[in-house]
């Protein structure tokens, strides 16, 4: 089975966030192929979360996990360092008081 692009997936996971009326931009477009992705769910009270995809080398399986959470000036700084590490990274911030990312639904971790 194919793999999606990166651009391709961020577009789609884009749309699914806009359709449910949840804010999101791109903060940094990474390599449009195969640039990883980090998405930073702000909460909009001080705080957020950052999550990237995780590889289980026993199922196979695909799965978002938190990378940092707490204040967000921290996770801001633990952002930038991930993106001065890896130039190929995309970082998307969502923004949803009830902590709605919708990364957990079926088809995002592909």
């Amino acid at each position: 089975m194919s793999r999606l692009t990166a651009d391709v997936w961020v577009s789609a996971y884009l749309t699914r966030l806009r359709l449910q009326d949840i804010p999101a931009f791109v903060v940094k477009k990474g390599d449009v192929t195969a640039g990883a992705v980090l998405v930073k769910l702000n909460t909009l009270n001080g705080n957020a979360v950052a999550y990237q995809r995780s590889f289980d080398l026993m199922t196979g399986d695909r799965t978002w996990v938190v990378l940092c959470e707490g204040e967000e000036r921290g996770v801001d700084e633990a952002l930038a360092r991930q993106r001065s590490f890896d130039p190929d990274l995309w970082v998307i911030e969502v923004e949803d008081r009830q902590g709605r990312h919708l990364l957990d639904e079926p088809g995002l971790c592909d």
